[in-house]
């Protein structure tokens, strides 16, 4: 019986490029040193991709369930026996019908416990919607299976970390979202994860500024004034080390992000393009603030290289590896939790 960890892989959109940086990544027999991983597809599609990247020395184990991965193996759970039709790069109903199947059998057995963690592939967050699936993206649909109140989309990179109050929304009701609650929500959750998921004792954190210039003292917007500010006050009450707003494009731009331990942004974009531009190759989502760890690629299901060999799996293998260092970080803290002695120690050895 293996005590490593159990990392559980959705394949995301079938005819994108998440079985590909998969297989790739699993490639790797030294990924097994740290994890046992269990790839949530179909055998079939899987042998599509192997063949296609002509990887000839690779292959999966079935398994019919978590309890039966072999710890010195890449394993797979087929979550369907029928034959699929895969196309590299076309948009259809199979790529989301399978893309969920996938996903909804992954978190299952991450909710009953099977396993550990989970990395989802990309899917395409529009042709995976049906009766089941009514959510802007993974985020959405894994708060919502965790009967969570809230979650952070929280964007992690070597020398980065970026989380939004909004996300997948439209930019028209992006204002109309921004208000004292929610920032004060995402603060608490990137302040617990800051601590809980990555050990930083006390953590600093960056706001950036809804409008351009962040509001110019109320020429350009109010929303600075009325809303952030304020939020930023309360959350320096509750011991939140939370400084700001700056505004967004300058802040960036002079490297300041280097002087924080995390930054909130206001909205998808604005703290996702500057993430990517900096750590795009090994850049990792992360959802935090749940009682699960879930991460996943920051790429999407990169349609126009699928197949094709040529897609990059450093952001895969990031993710992976930052499951796996969120499960051992958070079981060692339950561990330092309940001794008091070593809490100390911890907390002398980090100031």
């Amino acid at each position: 019986m293996s005590d490593k960890i159990k990392v559980g892989i959705s394949i995301g959109d079938i005819n994108g490029i998440g079985l590909e940086v998969i297989i790739k990544t699993l490639s790797d027999n030294k990924i097994l040193d740290y994890c046992t991983p269990i790839v949530y597809g179909s055998t079939k599609v899987a042998s599509f991709y192997r063949k296609a990247l002509s990887i000839n020395d690779f292959s999966f184990n079935v398994i019919n369930n978590p309890s039966q991965a072999n710890p010195k193996r890449a394993n797979i759970i087929n979550c369907w026996e029928e034959d699929v039709r895969v196309e590299p790069g076309v948009i259809n109903e199979t790529g989301g019908k399978y893309a969920f199947i996938s996903l909804e059998k992954a978190v299952d057995d991450l909710l009953a416990g099977n396993i550990d963690a989970l990395v989802t592939a990309p899917i395409n967050k529009h042709n995976i919607q049906n009766e089941n699936f009514n959510f802007p993206g993974h985020t959405e649909y894994i708060q919502h299976r965790t009967n969570s109140k809230d979650s952070l989309m929280f964007l992690v990179g070597e020398d980065i970390r970026t989380g939004v109050v909004t996300g997948h929304i439209p930019v028209g009701e992006v204002a109309n979202n921004i208000t004292k609650e929610a920032i004060l929500s995402k603060l608490e959750l990137m302040r617990d994860s800051l601590k809980g998921d990555f050990w930083i004792q006390k953590p600093k954190i960056a706001v950036l500024g809804l409008n351009p210039h962040a509001g110019d003292n109320g020429l350009i917007g109010k929303e600075e004034k009325e809303i952030i500010i304020p939020a930023i006050e309360e959350a320096k009450e509750k011991g939140i080390y939370a400084v700001g707003p700056f505004p967004a494009d300058g802040f960036f731009a002079n490297g300041s992000h280097l002087k924080f331990d995390a930054v909130l942004a206001m909205y998808h974009d604005q703290g996702l393009i500057p993430f990517k531009y900096i750590a795009f190759h090994d850049g990792v989502n992360f959802t935090a603030g749940l009682p699960v760890v879930r991460t996943s690629p920051d790429h999407g299901t990169g349609y126009d290289i699928a197949g094709q060999n040529i897609a990059s799996e450093n952001s895969f293998r990031s993710a992976l590896f930052e499951a796996i260092n969120i499960v051992k970080r958070r079981r060692e803290m339950g561990e330092l939790t309940a001794n008091p002695l070593k809490i100390s120690k911890l907390s002398r050895d980090r100031d």
